[in-house]
């Protein structure tokens, strides 16, 4: 297909074909209503693809999208290679959908002219924004100078990401203000791009430092923040009065340097978002070097992420929330082959005729292999119990059992990709399986994760999800102190990683009384402890799940140990979440162990060791209640406090909630 330039005569006169040209089948435009460099569409015939023989009648647009896997979107970089086209166009075509502008769901991206510090910079910046946008709906491309300069692509551009701190050549700037006065939207992330009206000023006290914006939402509710400012920012033109949007960022300084900027253009909707925050980069950015910084960032990421999405948001595009992973089979997996038997010869006889475990909450069909015409629904689940099927991208069985070194605890898994919560899968099983073959439920992602009280648990893809089988003689050291398991579990997550040479000093911490901090300053796991007492035996559930690989919205234990790398000048390798589940297991089985024998005193001293509450000052009830001193816990596993006068109150975890952030003991709300 031949590209024809917008000042060829048969282009402007041409008058598109009613039903074949003009946008998804409107009326024709008239001549008055075109904008710079529009380009009018013809009817496109391929004799070679057969559904773009049914969609004769359609747009250009419509045609693209009839047949993604042999016909790749404009703008065309030829710096790119054929692989890079072929991860551009994977998206599956019933996927993907076209915005009510009638425009193909293409976000494009200028990032510089450099070649590979393009790519370079490309690929950080999509990565940030494939985080926030539906992925399903918009596919976000590489735009080159060249391709910018020569191909249609504002025709198929919902959202230009202009992210280069480079000077933008006049012709270039030529076609994204053209680009702009047809209704486009551009976001500016750090960008020297600008137009009539205002400037960019150049602050190099500010430069790469970190400072606190003050953001104002379309709602004008506002977001406080910490951002790594770029050294610019924006200031009238003297003599200037610009109509400004609702979206605006400004720095808690006494100057109020303005950071983000709303910009409406033109009379046919166009409009910039410009900000001089870089919202685009990760608290672990190479640019952050100080770990006060990255601590400073991290605390507000989930912050900047609300920030992007509300700019994306303004701006036209979806961010809603992505619709939950369908649910997948259960596989039932040995951690030792001598168990297998067994186990095999217990399940033939605790199983119905149909081959089906029910509980409660959920009935377990137990199946030599699985076909997609089985139905599976949060209620009916399959479990396939051939091994040598198995195989899971997040779940290595070999690596698993390599760090799994218990003597019953974790030796019978129920894995899944996908499930509702693993604290449902285990009890049907509990009370009859032989405790020498203890269950584990494992899932790569939950739809109904399950945290304290009401509270939900939110379980994208890097979560290390289980749940965990225990059973606790009632006349025994930790069966007349059940409150103290979930201070191990806690505490075996946080040993589990700093007992592996050369990770001893990343700062990971446990956080009264279920929570795994990073330092003092931000939670990156939780446990959940469900207790049945049924005669003389415990029967415990234990929920777990902790960020290992997942960066986004928060924090994670490979950002620990990326900062860590980056502040010691080490090179620790990135840590995987089968292998920390199987470590976490094998030191809770060793604790328990221990205190079975020692009592309270022999993990507390451990415990004392990693939690962040030391000689901490807190307040009980409210702001104005009596200051305390955290002592430490008690024979039970309670918070014990001290008051001004000297006596010692003891706080319960289920009646109350420690809030890190306000330094207070208060009511949880029921």
């Amino acid at each position: 297909m031949e590209h024809v330039g917008r000042d060829d005569p048969k282009v402007l006169g041409a008058q598109p074909i009613p039903g074949k040209g003009g946008a998804s089948g409107s009326e024709p435009a008239e001549e008055g209503d075109r904008g710079v460099g529009s380009v009018e569409h013809c009817p496109l015939h391929l004799s070679s693809c057969h559904e773009c023989l049914e969609l004769e009648n359609s747009t250009i647009e419509s045609v693209m999208f009839a047949s993604a896997e042999n016909i790749p979107d404009l703008p065309y970089d030829h710096s790119g290679s054929s692989e890079d086209v072929a991860d551009d166009i994977r998206l599956e075509r019933e996927g993907r959908r076209v915005n009510i502008t009638g425009k193909a769901p293409n976000i494009l991206f200028y990032v510089g002219s450099a070649p590979q510090e393009a790519l370079d910079r490309f690929q950080e910046v999509r990565l940030v924004l494939a985080d926030c946008v539906d992925t399903d709906s918009y596919t976000l491309y590489h735009l080159s100078r060249e391709s910018a300069l020569r191909d249609p692509w504002s025709d198929n551009c919902l959202l230009l990401v202009i992210a280069t701190q480079e000077a933008i050549p006049e012709d270039l700037s030529q076609k994204f203000m053209a680009y702009l006065s047809q209704g486009g939207k551009v976001l500016g992330l750090c960008s020297s791009f600008r137009f009539a009206g205002f400037q960019v000023t150049s602050k190099s006290v500010l430069k790469e430092t970190v400072q606190n914006l003050v953001f104002s939402k379309a709602d004008q509710t506002q977001v406080k923040l910490s951002v790594l400012s770029s050294g610019y920012v924006f200031e009238e033109d003297p003599g200037e009065r610009l109509s400004l949007g609702k979206l605006k960022g400004h720095l808690e300084n006494e100057d109020q340097d303005r950071l983000i900027v709303q910009v409406p253009f033109g009379t046919h909707g166009g409009e910039a978002v410009l900000c001089q925050a870089h919202l685009e980069l990760p608290p672990g950015s190479s640019v952050v070097q100080a770990r006060e910084d990255f601590d400073l960032l991290k605390s507000s990421n989930s912050r900047r992420y609300e920030v992007l999405r509300e700019i994306l948001t303004t701006l036209g595009l979806n961010c809603d929330i992505r619709q939950a992973p369908a649910l997948t089979p259960l596989h039932l997996l040995p951690a030792a082959e001598e168990i297998w038997d067994p186990l095999m010869r217990w399940l033939g006889k605790h199983v119905d005729p149909e081959g089906v475990i029910k509980s409660s909450k959920v009935s377990l069909k137990f199946l030599s292999s699985y076909t997609s015409e089985i139905e599976i629904t949060p209620s009916a689940l399959p479990v396939v119990t051939d091994v040598e099927a198995f195989s899971s991208e997040d779940f290595n069985l070999d690596i698993y059992r390599q760090n799994l070194q218990t003597e019953r605890l974790g030796k019978v898994i129920l894995f899944a990709e996908v499930t509702p919560t693993t604290m449902n899968l285990l009890e049907g099983l509990m009370f009859e399986i032989p405790q020498e073959m203890g269950l584990i439920a494992i899932a790569v992602r939950q739809t109904q994760g399950k945290g304290r009280g009401a509270n939900a648990w939110l379980s994208p893809m890097g979560c290390a999800l289980f749940t965990l089988l225990i059973s606790i003689p009632l006349r025994s050291q930790l069966g007349q102190r059940i409150p103290f398991v979930q201070h191990l579990m806690s505490l075996a997550v946080v040993e589990a990683v700093r007992s592996i040479p050369e990770y001893q000093d990343i700062n990971l911490r446990v956080k009264w009384p279920n929570d795994i901090y990073y330092s003092d300053l931000m939670k990156l796991g939780g446990v959940l402890v469900n207790s049945t007492l049924l005669g003389e035996t415990f029967y415990i559930l234990i929920g777990c799940g902790f960020n290992v690989s997942n960066s986004n919205p928060t924090i994670c234990i490979n950002d620990l140990v990326a900062e860590y790398n980056k502040q010691h000048r080490t090179e620790l390798k990135p840590l995987r979440t089968d292998s920390l589940i199987a470590r976490t297991v094998t030191v809770l089985e060793k604790l328990i162990d221990t205190f079975q024998d020692k009592g309270p005193n022999g993990v507390l001293p451990l415990y004392y060791k990693y939690w962040v509450h030391s000689g901490q000052r807190v307040r009980l009830g409210s702001l104005e209640g009596p200051e305390v001193w955290l002592v430490g816990l008690d024979d039970s596993g309670f918070l014990q406090v001290q008051q001004e006068d000297g006596k010692v109150v003891t706080v319960h975890p289920d009646g109350n909630s420690f809030d890190m952030l306000r330094n207070l003991i208060v009511p949880k709300q029921q």
